[in-house]
């Protein structure tokens, strides 16, 4: 469950069209003076307005003004990253432009900014490995989405922009009853969760599955897959109290802060000396080889991650003596190496979310302008759950842009405008500059 407020009703601005945006746009632009115009295009709202398509309005948005985008870049490795306006750039036949509204923040673009992540980008880049957002434009052999769509994505990077241009086959649609809030929250946590429950470690009903890094936002997704989809019962464990309670209430039965003690005799407290069934580890380190240690005859370990900051060796003896098995999790790799199965744990996590089986917790949400307050958020471990970019252009309740991020007729087919995200909280901006560094004491 997000603990984020209420929400706040703030309409941000649209970047104005200069320069080669006002050529593009042309007279066309220029009309929205004239007030015989703006009578004309109120009348034409009222009696044509309902059967406007959401196409139409993105394609104007794009082909009428040819306005520059704003983009979190990474100029230099291992310092800030800025916001700067970007020129859109046309779409080749196989890519969709997607007006992006939300995308999730993960430790891998943090990473990938200290230049430390497996998969390098050539400088400078936009960070961003998910995202939801309205599909603005398509190219000519694309048939899987078309404009208005709203989906999700995973490009790999560069989500971190107003528009992102990516291949048609990295976008999933979004089921009717998911926000795009919470789509943006889904693709990362979510798929690795289900592909290690389901797919690495055949989790069955009635199982033990142990969680470390509990409180993140794959731990989180862990226990509500575990709990809500498979009927499995869940250890958490977490590095805080106040952690573990969030992943008691998350659906956890029962929870260990392992910064108070060994996490072996905790779980052996828990479940005797039988063991746990599961094991999924973020942490890396001690930590996993106390988890190692905690598993019961035939038991499996899934490697997810090192958040610990120690990649540890697995004593084989371990695993001989008690026939478990230890695997990793790479779930990016699945992209390239089984598309379908990777595909279908996506489209598992949506339609999970459709049906209100899961529901994804949301920590915190920030600004595009404050990418830098939520990276040092991250790395300073004091975010729980998933953080979240909320890209500005404006959204009316259908979810369109507004303003003149939107078209060039400044809100005149104004169909009712909402706050963009109607929970969505402003974070108060924290002006410490981005560090890298990270106390691997808390995970």
């Amino acid at each position: 469950m997000s603990h984020v407020p209420g929400p706040v009703a703030r309409r941000p601005r649209a970047l104005p069209v200069t320069g080669a945006g006002q050529a593009a746009a042309g007279s066309y632009c220029r009309t929205r003076t004239s007030p015989l115009w703006r009578h004309l295009l109120w009348a034409m709202a009222a009696a044509w307005g309902r059967f406007l398509s959401r196409a139409w309005l993105c394609r104007t948005a794009w082909q009428g003004c040819g306005r520059n985008y704003r983009a979190a870049l990474c100029a230099e490795l291992k310092r800030p990253l800025v916001i700067e306006e970007v020129t859109p750039r046309p779409v080749q036949p196989h890519e969709v432009r997607v007006n992006v509204h939300f995308c999730g923040i993960n430790f891998a673009d943090i990473l990938a900014c200290q230049g430390q992540y497996q998969e390098r980008h050539q400088l400078p880049f936009t960070p961003g490995m998910e995202f939801s957002g309205m599909v603005l434009e398509t190219g000519t052999d694309v048939s899987t989405v078309k404009e208005g769509d709203r989906v999700i994505g995973l490009p790999g990077f560069s989500g971190m922009a107003e528009e992102c241009i990516t291949d048609h086959k990295n976008l999933w649609q979004i089921p009717e009853k998911v926000s795009l809030r919470e789509a943006a929250a889904l693709p990362v946590s979510y798929g690795t969760a289900i592909f290690a429950l389901e797919h690495r470690a055949c989790t069955q009903p009635g199982e033990t599955v142990l969680v470390t890094a509990a409180a993140g936002a794959t731990g989180l997704a862990v226990i509500d897959v575990a709990t809500n989809i498979l009927q499995a019962k869940v250890i958490a464990a977490a590095g805080s109290d106040e952690k573990c309670q969030l992943a008691m209430q998350s659906g956890a039965q029962s929870s260990v802060n392992y910064s108070r003690g060994s996490l072996k005799e905790a779980v052996g407290k828990l479940v005797g000396s039988g063991g746990v069934n599961v094991v999924i580890d973020m942490v890396g380190g001690d930590i996993f080889l106390e988890a190692l240690r905690s598993l019961a005859y035939e038991g499996r370990i899934v490697v997810v991650g090192f958040a610990g900051g120690t990649i540890a060796s697995v004593p084989a003896n371990l695993l001989l003596l008690k026939n478990v098995t230890a695997m990793g999790l790479y779930w990016g790799r699945y992209r390239q190496q089984n598309f379908p199965v990777f595909s279908r744990s996506l489209s598992s996590a949506l339609q999970y979310c459709q049906e209100g089986r899961i529901q994804p917790h949301i920590g915190e949400v920030f600004e595009l302008e404050e990418v830098n307050d939520a990276f040092l958020h991250v790395t300073q471990r004091k975010s729980t759950g998933k953080m979240v970019i909320a890209v500005h252009y404006g959204r009316k309740a259908d979810g369109h842009p507004e303003g003149e991020s939107t078209s060039c007729l400044e809100g005149h087919l104004n169909f009712g405008y909402v706050p963009w995200e109607s929970d969505l909280e402003q974070t108060v901006a924290r002006q410490t500059p981005l560090s890298m560094g990270f106390s691997r004491q808390e995970y």
